[in-house]
């Protein structure tokens, strides 16, 4: 209205001017009077006009005091009505300037809410909160190192384009949640509401779900099998379990809460060997790259796992799968046992489960497919065997799937196109619950039967259409047939008679072989028992000559014999070998005990090399293979040295004597493993060879499937070997150990009794017993020494027996008779010269010892000290 005015004032002055300026003064008085009375008029005229204006500006300037009065009612109810609001309230204009707000939003910026007015922009107001520090710490160091402007420049960018609510930490601890909108005529309004009592309510919330959880926490850990340590991003240990110390025996001072991973690697490292490997405590890319290892550490598997944390840190955890690796171990093995006995049946054998996929097939079956058994593993019958053949199948399946065994005959494909037939056998597999798992499938080729018998009923059939135009030839050969029948039952009866008679040449043979080394050894043994009971006697000088003279003899006769029952029992079979997987140290070592002694004798030096390897042979034949190398190297060096090791080679692992003897000429190597041949090398006659020590090693290695090398450099010495195939270390058998040594001599007083059918045996026996300081009683049978015990006071402490008695008696079944007499078991020994293993399992099985004979006296006595202590 204002301005309407003013320009209606200015159009009024404008248009006065004009009509002055019109008017002629230098005119005539009529002009003039005529000029006045056109002014007249229009002044009139707008007089009017303007009086009209002034009413319209009077009614206008009323409706504008009016207008101005509500809305100064308005903006003061609208003041007061903000001022009521709870929250603080800020408006700003277009140009970002304070419209107006209420002492709330003064009361959130207490340090310069004086300085806040009308018409202050919102960044002034920004930085004044920068400027007086009125917000947190973070935001604060943020102020100290860029002024600021990042958060402003955020904050600003926030204000401008409101996308939501954000909240505010200040200085003093309280929190303000912003909620802004943009208006109309492009202003924001601002409502600030505080949220410190919700923040710290959600903050105590927060810190008792934390605490409760690292309750829970530290039970679950607690309760976990495995070993657990967590590291912060600074390695400082938080939080750990007891399996943690205790499976890896860590001290106090590294399972604490202060303790960081250095203690942990320091000390691991003060343990050495005995402490984890530095792959397991790597510090290469800690927190970032996670580890997985297994690892051996003081005689168990560990699995060893770090798992880095997203905010820093890593999570260590140790499990002890020492048990579940002998499983797997176990179970592998048990699965290529399986394997080995399946793939070498003719048969086509498989494993399908409930939903009808393959999970086993042997070799046969992996040839049937021309695939390999991967590519079958887990694949639905349907797409391994083809839609026509699962088709043909799927009655038995399902039949055999609902726990019934089918037997059917079916087709398969053959070479060529050519047809093959073929009994399937389906078994069902049950649970403990008779669910049905699966079944068995054994497939068995029967295209030769079937096609004998479609020959047979081809043949039948033939026959019955000529039956009767072949009467008359069939009679005339029946004759020929009968005589044919004849003959054969006479080549039957031959063969039968053939067969019978090698069975009963080689059991002749055997009992043969038994029956000479118990008589020939009888007398020998007598002999070495009279020897050695004189050698426990005081002798004169002259007469101990002679006894070690006949002792040395004696023991050249044991020796000879014994090489030939060997070479006898070899060549009649009788010897089997009984391979097994063990480290051949436990065979160096107890090479290395036994010729040392006898090298330094000598004036050799005798040195083994030892070997970790493992290999897979019977130890009783490579020992005796072992031992003739030896005692060649030791008895025709002179001078030198004796070199037992071993090395790798093709086939296995190659064990080799080295010695530095007279040499073996190159024409002669082939003869050394004869029988009875020896080399002139040995001049001087000591301790000749019989010249079958060779030749058992040759047979025992045919045997065993060995191979036997020797070269030779004469004037340099010789190189004997043996190659022996690698064993697997998860079979290892423990090696025999050695019997305990006895201190004292715990034989003196003991009872005896000796039953054996030879006097002279029992005299000899009596002699070296009663030298041992024990009272012996002796018979020749089991009855006999039950009438003697039968007189006596106390029954016997050890009893001694032959194995072959008189009249067919046995020495294991007279012991059993004495200890029935008694009335308790008595510790027993059996003596034989019979080294069948029928024997040694019979002897093991009734709780006897067994000893060969000849009988070593030392052995002997060693033997009845073990059992009597």
């Amino acid at each position: 209205m204002e301005r309407e005015n003013r320009k209606l004032s200015r159009i009024n002055k404008v248009l006065m001017d004009r009509v002055e300026r019109s008017m002629d003064f230098q005119g005539s008085a009529f002009s003039l009077f005529q000029t006045a009375i056109v002014l007249e008029t229009k002044v009139r005229e707008r007089t009017l006009e303007l009086e009209r204006t002034l009413h319209e500006l009077e009614r206008s300037n009323r409706d504008l005091a009016r207008a101005k009065e509500m809305a100064e009612t308005v903006q003061a109810r609208l003041a007061e009505a903000i001022e009521s609001v709870n929250e603080g309230f800020a408006l700003f204009d277009g140009d970002d300037r304070l419209v107006m707000c209420n002492s709330k939003y003064l009361a959130v910026w207490p340090s310069f809410d004086d300085r806040i007015r009308p018409g202050i922009s919102f960044a002034e107001i920004a930085e004044l909160a920068l400027d007086t520090r009125s917000l947190q710490d973070g935001l604060s160091q943020e102020s100290d190192r860029d002024g600021g402007r990042g958060w402003l420049a955020e904050r600003m960018s926030q204000h401008r384009n409101p996308q939501g609510p954000y909240v505010l930490a200040l200085a003093d601890g309280r929190w303000m949640q912003v909620n802004e909108r943009r208006t109309r005529d492009g202003g924001v309004v601002g409502v600030y509401t505080d949220i410190t009592d919700l923040k710290r309510d959600e903050t105590r919330r927060r810190e008792q779900e934390l605490a409760e959880k690292s309750v829970l926490l530290q039970a679950t850990l607690d309760n976990i099998a495995q070993g657990v340590a967590v590291y912060d991003r600074d390695l400082n240990l938080v939080a750990w379990n007891d399996n943690f110390a205790h499976l890896l025996d860590l001290p106090g001072d590294v399972v604490r809460h202060g303790a960081t991973y250095d203690d942990f690697v320091r000390h691991n490292a003060g343990l050495g060997a005995a402490g984890l490997s530095v792959m397991a405590m790597s510090r290469e890319d800690l927190a970032e790259r996670p580890l997985a290892l297994e690892e051996e550490w003081q005689g168990r598997v560990l699995d060893i796992r770090r798992t880095v944390m997203p905010g820093g840190g890593f999570v260590n955890t140790y499990t002890d799968i020492t048990e579940r690796k002998r499983n797997e171990e176990a179970l592998r093995d048990s699965e290529r046992r399986i394997r080995t006995i399946t793939d070498a049946m003719p048969a086509l054998i498989a494993y399908v489960d409930a939903e009808q996929r393959f999970r086993f097939v042997n070799k046969p079956y992996e040839d049937w497919f021309n695939r390999p058994r991967e590519e079958i593993d887990g694949q639905p019958m349907w797409d391994a065997l083809g839609r026509d053949h699962y088709e043909q199948r799927r009655p038995n399946v399902l039949a055999a799937l609902a726990g019934e065994e089918v037997t059917f005959e079916m087709e398969l494909p053959g070479e060529n196109g050519a047809v093959r037939y073929a009994l399937a056998t389906y078994i069902p597999h049950f649970d403990e619950n008779g669910v049905v798992l699966g079944y068995f499938a054994l497939i068995q080729d029967i295209t030769e039967r079937r096609m004998v018998a479609e020959a047979l009923k081809e043949s039948k059939e033939s026959l019955e259409r000529r039956v009767d135009e072949r009467t008359a030839a069939l009679m005339s050969l029946n004759g020929k047939l009968h005589q044919e029948i004849a003959e054969r039952k006479q080549i039957e009866e031959a063969l039968r008679v053939a067969t019978a008679e090698a069975e009963q040449a080689n059991l002749s043979k055997t009992k043969f072989l038994a029956a000479a080394s118990h008589d020939l050894l009888q007398p020998l043994n007598a002999a070495r028992l009279f020897i050695s009971a004189l050698s426990d006697l005081e002798q004169t000088p002259q007469n101990g000559s002679l006894i070690a003279n006949t002792d040395v003899a004696l023991a050249a006769v044991e020796d000879l014999l014994g090489a030939l029952l060997d070479i006898s029992k070899l060549d009649a079979g009788v010897v089997q070998a009984e391979p097994a997987d063990y480290p051949i140290e436990s065979l160096l070592g107890a090479m290395s005990t036994e010729y040392a002694a006898q090298a330094k004798e000598r004036g050799l030096e005798f040195r083994v090399v030892s070997s970790s390897a493992v290999v897979h042979s019977d130890i009783r034949l490579l020992r005796r293979i072992l031992q003739n190398f030896l005692s060649n190297a030791t008895r025709y060096t002179r001078t030198g040295r004796v070199l037992l090791g071993c090395r790798l080679a093709e086939g296995g692992l190659r064990i080799e004597v080295w010695d530095t003897g007279p040499g073996i000429p190159e024409d002669k190597l082939a003869e050394i493993f004869e029988e009875f041949r020896r080399l002139g090398n040995d001049q001087s006659g000591r301790d000749r060879g019989m010249g079958l020590g060779l030749a058992i090693v040759e047979r025992v290695a045919r045997m065993l499937d060995h191979r036997i090398g020797v070269r030779s450099i004469p004037g340099k010495g010789s190189v004997f070997s043996v190659t022996v195939p690698m064993g697997e270390r998860g079979r290892l058998v423990r090696p025999p150990q050695p019997a305990p040594v006895a201190i004292t001599n715990r034989l003196a007083g003991s009872l005896v009794l000796v039953i054996d059918n030879e006097r002279s045996i029992l005299s000899g026996m009596t002699a070296l017993l009663e030298g041992w300081r024990c009272t012996v009683v002796t018979a020749t049978t089991g009855q006999e020494a039950i009438d003697i015990l039968e007189r006596m006071e106390r029954a016997p402490d050890l009893a001694i027996a032959d194995y072959h008695l008189e009249d067919g008696a046995i020495g294991v079944a007279e012991l059993r008779r004495v200890a029935g007499h008694c009335g308790h078991a008595i510790p027993s020994l059996i003596i034989t010269a019979n080294r069948l293993p029928e024997v040694q399992e019979e002897v093991n099985a009734s709780g006897f010892h067994l000893l060969n004979k000849p009988v070593k006296p030392a052995h002997l006595r060693s033997l009845m000290t073990s059992l009597l202590g």
